[in-house]
């Protein structure tokens, strides 16, 4: 199974702009504006109803003032579950959002994923050594094969020791924005459904390394949209396949994605997926994530 039937969306308590992320996200943009929280609220609000609209099942977490995580919005970088019965845990590079491990979050999990084993992977935060969810590892559950760029929030190692511990083939590559710089999560460059994936090939300098994977998305039958550097400064990629209750795929995005898109991208996956977006200006804005990053699929 590669795509999950329900999924996981914490509400923040205080959202605000993260310094230590900021170090290298450079997708973040920090706003002299005191209502931020506000506007955040307002943005999740809409997101979820428009997703429950489309007939996608969403958990709601309501986070915690204390202690404070101001990342908390983005729960995908420090769990993932699988079809397979795991629930793996990640080291996070920034120690405030180690606070994000709450129990009520924990909690809402394991009720709606009873898993059969858990990955503990936060041991890496002693060492300096980050691997951070499905930020930094994009799955191909049905091919067991995963995709991760390097960074400082992912560990070459650590990203081996889950590909070991999970039995998946790894792919791993360097990918660069359009000032050189390191991307920080490889969610905002690749995104890979079932018979789709939306990856930006230009941030892959290395031709070979470019070359490895677009033939490891050919051979797994995945029909490729190539966005530009541009298109991923507005988050095309950071965009995540669902299925509805009714068992239909849904890819959900933020308008800002949507509207980057071509008309002839979005003909392609039309193909395969129905087009689920809603405005989340102020949370891209500010946490340099994007409708993907929201979202934590239960299996």
């Amino acid at each position: 199974m590669q795509t999950a039937k329900k999924i996981l969306m914490v509400r923040p308590a205080k959202f605000a702009y993260n310094e230590q992320t900021a170090k290298n996200n450079y997708f973040q943009e920090k706003l002299a504006n005191s209502n931020l929280n506000d506007k955040a609220l307002e943005e999740f609000d809409n997101f979820v109803n428009v997703l429950r609209d489309n007939e996608v099942e969403v958990i709601v977490v309501q986070d915690t003032e204390y202690p404070h995580t101001p990342d908390s919005i983005f729960p995908n970088n420090w769990f993932s579950t699988h079809p397979t019965g795991e629930l793996v845990l990640y080291p996070m590079f920034a120690e405030n959002r180690r606070a994000e491990r709450k129990p009520t979050v924990l909690g809402s999990i394991q009720r709606h994923f009873p898993a059969n084993k858990t990955i503990d992977l936060t041991y890496g935060e002693s060492e300096n050594k980050f691997l951070e969810g499905t930020g930094s590892i994009i799955l191909d559950h049905t091919s067991k094969i995963a995709y991760a760029c390097r960074s400082e929030r992912t560990n070459e190692e650590l990203f081996h020791e889950f590909c070991k511990q999970m039995s998946f083939e790894p792919v791993l590559f360097s990918a660069f924005d359009e000032n050189h710089n390191p991307i920080y999560h490889t969610n905002v460059m690749l995104s890979v459904g079932e018979n789709l994936a939306v990856i930006c090939t230009e941030s892959i300098t290395d031709e070979k390394e470019r070359t490895h994977v677009i033939n490891s998305l050919r051979e797994t039958k995945k029909e490729i949209v190539e966005i530009s550097l541009n298109q991923m400064k507005h988050f095309c990629a950071n965009v995540l396949e669902v299925y509805s209750l009714d068992n239909e795929n849904r890819l959900i995005m933020s308008e800002a994605a949507k509207n980057a898109f071509t008309s002839d991208q979005k003909d392609v996956i039309k193909r395969h997926c129905k087009i689920i977006s809603s405005s989340l200006q102020t949370i891209e804005q500010v946490g340099g994530g994007s409708a993907r990053c929201m979202v934590a699929e239960i299996f």
